[in-house]
């Protein structure tokens, strides 16, 4: 199993690094595996290897980084990705719309989740049908796109997906399109974070003392090590090839928001 956990660490770090999301949301099931009795823990140490992650690809790509567009986007994300998980600190979760198993396991639709999903959806069509070809996403509302990432973000940890749609129509070249979302992505999880605190620091030292260290070890080493092979190809990857990558990734995101299978 921990030859599953590896593999998976380093392709999704791999591809995240070009999507600019799904780290989270492709790793959490494979750790949750190593945890089936502890949900909450296996979330915190998806957490870890996600923040983690994030330092090293702004390491690595962050001198690509647009501070125009990272300003007007990631300085209204910020503020929103507080009310988003102080709403989140509130509701203690998001209210289910129906209930349904798949393999044994229940999984929830959520009001906030069939939102997101079907908007990511939507966009992801358009991206791979070409009908958002040659189109850019206007810089007047660039803020709008951040504050929308960043509530959901907070709210629901699916900020990735929505700063993706609208970093990858704002005019970057792809360094500066990964670049800028990496900068982005790295101060949102620690606005999250920050919020989320006693919590997450709680799960965390559950983990640590009664859980064993090897499987996080093992997710954090092969991400890293994913993170280090897609940077080596950056320079090999088209633009063009860049947007069907994200738009296939962004219909599989979506489709696993909307039907509970992110979470």
């Amino acid at each position: 199993m921990e030859v599953v956990l590896a593999f998976a660490a380093l392709a999704v770090a791999a591809l995240t690094l070009y999507s600019g999301f799904g780290l989270g949301t492709l790793l959490l099931p494979v750790l949750a595996l190593f945890y089936p009795e502890n949900v909450e823990v296996a979330v915190a140490a998806t957490a870890v290897v996600h923040l983690l992650n994030n330092i090293l690809k702004f390491m690595l790509v962050g001198k690509h980084t647009d501070w125009g567009i990272f300003g007007r986007f990631a300085l209204p994300a910020v503020p929103c990705a507080f009310l988003g998980a102080w709403i989140l600190n509130q509701l203690a979760g998001g209210e289910a719309v129906a209930t349904y198993e798949l393999g044994g396991k229940a999984y929830t639709l959520t009001y906030v989740g069939l939102l997101v999903g079907g908007l990511v959806l939507i966009f992801a069509v358009l991206e791979l049908t070409g009908a958002l070809k040659g189109r850019a996403f206007p810089p007047r509302l660039i803020p709008l796109g951040g504050g929308l990432s960043g509530f959901f973000g907070g709210l629901s940890g699916h900020q990735g997906a929505l700063r993706s749609l609208v970093l990858l129509r704002s005019g970057l070249s792809k360094e500066g399109y990964i670049g800028t979302g990496t900068a982005a992505s790295t101060l949102v999880d620690f606005t999250r974070l920050a919020v989320y605190g006693a919590a997450f620091f709680g799960d965390w030292a559950t983990f640590a003392e009664e859980h064993s260290m090897r499987p996080l070890g093992i997710a954090v080493v092969f991400a890293f090590l994913g993170t280090f092979l897609g940077t080596r190809l950056i320079g090999k990857i088209t633009l063009d090839a860049l947007h069907v990558i994200v738009g296939w990734l962004l219909l599989a995101a979506g489709l696993a928001i909307a039907l509970g299978l992110s979470a």
